[in-house]
């Protein structure tokens, strides 16, 4: 479906766990409707830990396609050291069929 940047690196446990990480490693989506931040926000979540969200720019599909019951799945498609946190996580969100 999309491949997005994980927003809040910085705020979560992104930073404290990208030692464990790994390129493929599945990552759960969490739909938070009643974020008041956010009516579209979708954490993401990574061996229970929260490590972020699905940019607010480009979670609309997803938090959709979750409403609606349609199964959905995340991984890690790519790590890398860079001084911008929102170039250090790429996230590939799966319809699951």
């Amino acid at each position: 479906v999309q491949s997005s940047p994980l927003a809040g690196f910085r705020y979560y446990a992104a930073e404290t766990l990208w030692q464990e990480m790994r390129a493929g490693d599945r990552l759960a989506l969490v739909r938070e409707a009643g974020n008041a931040h956010d009516g579209n926000a979708v954490r993401v979540e990574w061996r229970g830990q929260k490590l972020g969200y699905l940019p607010r720019a480009q979670n609309r599909a997803v938090a959709t396609a979750m409403d609606n019951g349609e199964a959905v799945d995340a991984r890690i498609a790519r790590l890398r050291q860079h001084r911008n946190p929102w170039q250090r996580v790429l996230i590939e969100v799966f319809v699951v069929l």
